[in-house]
């Protein structure tokens, strides 16, 4: 049996060492799209700190957030590797207290800002790799538990998980076919789903290329709101939105006549015409009854009624009801990315007392979702396209690397894997062609 060095001498002198060696390549992609020159064309803000520029300050919020970095405590590490910083164009990293402060001084002048960039970049986002002729807009929101005394706007309502506990409750919007972040909007913990859903929705049909011919929305039945339906049917837009079972709704379900779903036992769907009290109209809805099994051995989450439970969607469409359900089950990737969001991204860390910074940051994490997202979308080969962002650091950017001098040029040296040879000269002959030059 073979054992390891009994006697091995330690130094503390690889001053040239990173284990973000593949923060190179997400450095290109940002030089490519000039996001540089644009956070310094766009957010020109007074500060006291005259040690880093704002541009150079949100940098060394976004870094963070993609490698993985966590709360802003634990940027520390960043300050002393300079082969980061070197990579990255930061000659010096600020300190957690600089980024938290930033965060608080800059949020109120700067937010608008920043929601004018990132709405300009994701127009240009979306024209690539073609001009889009359909978009599907995903609604959901999520509860972000509060940890902490006196933060503002963290309020008790909605809580499954922790309940009793404040939070906030943002709304959500991401695109079906892309997975890009349409809109977002962070509220009090709470507000009620569809609180201001009007009006977010509104927003996200103003960011609608002019090439866009068919517009359809998806949303579960925290949405299920004739005056939320009315802005959709505003914009010429149709929807799948999921139902409250209310007393007449539930009272209908046992008499309609149910077709099965061709290979499957256990599921048969129907449809009705019905106008809810207050609505302007009647309204499709579509039924999915699911029949319980005998043996009990799953957690059934939707509405039961005798040996059977049963999901409602009222829409527009005018798919047949199959169908319809399965576009709204398409719609089950927003779950997954929020769960990204918080899990990867540090969405669920709340990083001040102050609502109005914590709101920043929040679209700061939204921004930095996309500039991956675009990334992996555009610049990267199919197979990681469904990739979480836990597995594209593994794969991509967590990789350990070496920076020397070779004469007058700079090497940057990584492990010999051909994989993220090829995937990183992929990537670059990508950016060059399908973006600007730097």
């Amino acid at each position: 049996m073979r054992y390891g060095p009994r006697h091995l001498q330690v130094e503390y002198t690889g001053e040239h060492l990173t284990h973000f060696g593949g923060v190179y390549l997400l450095h290109q992609f940002f030089r490519h799209i000039h996001l540089r020159r644009l956070l310094h064309r766009t957010l020109r803000l007074r500060q006291r700190n005259t040690m880093y520029s704002p541009s150079e300050t949100l940098l060394a919020v976004l870094y963070p957030i993609i490698l993985g970095v966590g709360r802003l405590q634990t940027t520390e590490l960043l300050r002393r590797n300079g082969v980061f910083q070197t990579l990255t164009g930061l000659g010096t990293y600020p300190t957690p207290t600089t980024l938290r402060r930033f965060l608080v001084r800059a949020a109120t002048p700067a937010l608008p800002k920043l929601r004018q960039l990132h709405a300009e970049l994701l127009a240009q986002m979306i024209q690539r790799p073609a001009p889009p002729t359909q978009v599907i807009l995903d609604l959901d929101s999520t509860v972000l538990t509060v940890y902490g005394k006196q933060i503002e706007n963290a309020r008790i309502g909605y809580n499954p998980r922790k309940r009793g506990r404040p939070s906030y409750h943002p709304l959500l919007c991401f695109e079906g076919a892309t997975r890009d972040c349409w809109h977002g909007e962070l509220r009090p913990g709470d507000a009620h789903t569809a609180k201001g859903a009007g009006d977010f929705l509104a927003a996200c049909f103003a960011k609608m290329p002019a090439t866009v011919r068919k517009i359809r929305v998806r949303a579960d039945k925290g949405f299920f709101d004739h005056k939320l339906i009315e802005v959709i049917e505003a914009h010429h837009a149709r929807f799948i939105i999921v139902a409250r079972i209310t007393r007449p709704i539930q009272l209908r379900l046992p008499g309609l006549t149910y077709t099965p779903v061709p290979h499957s036992d256990r599921l048969a769907v129907a449809e009705f015409s019905y106008q809810p009290h207050r609505w302007a109209k009647p309204y499709r809805f579509v039924v999915i009854r699911k029949a319980l099994p005998d043996e009990p051995s799953e957690q059934v989450t939707l509405f039961t009624l005798g040996r059977y439970a049963y999901q409602v969607m009222v829409t527009n469409l005018g798919y047949p009801p199959v169908y319809v359900w399965h576009f709204y089950n398409a719609r089950a990737v927003i779950e997954l990315i929020i769960k990204e969001l918080k899990w990867d991204y540090p969405l669920a860390k709340i990083p001040t007392q102050s609502f109005a910074a914590n709101e920043f940051y929040f679209h700061l994490l939204l921004f930095a979702y996309n500039l991956t997202n675009w990334m992996k979308r555009l610049c990267l080969p199919a197979e990681y396209q469904g990739m979480m962002l836990s597995t594209l650091r593994a794969h991509l950017l967590l990789v350990p690397g070496m920076l020397i001098r070779s004469g007058r040029r700079l090497v940057l040296k990584l492990p010999p894997w051909s994989s993220h040879e090829a995937t990183a000269k992929y990537a670059l002959k990508r950016m060059r062609k399908l973006l600007p030059h730097p």
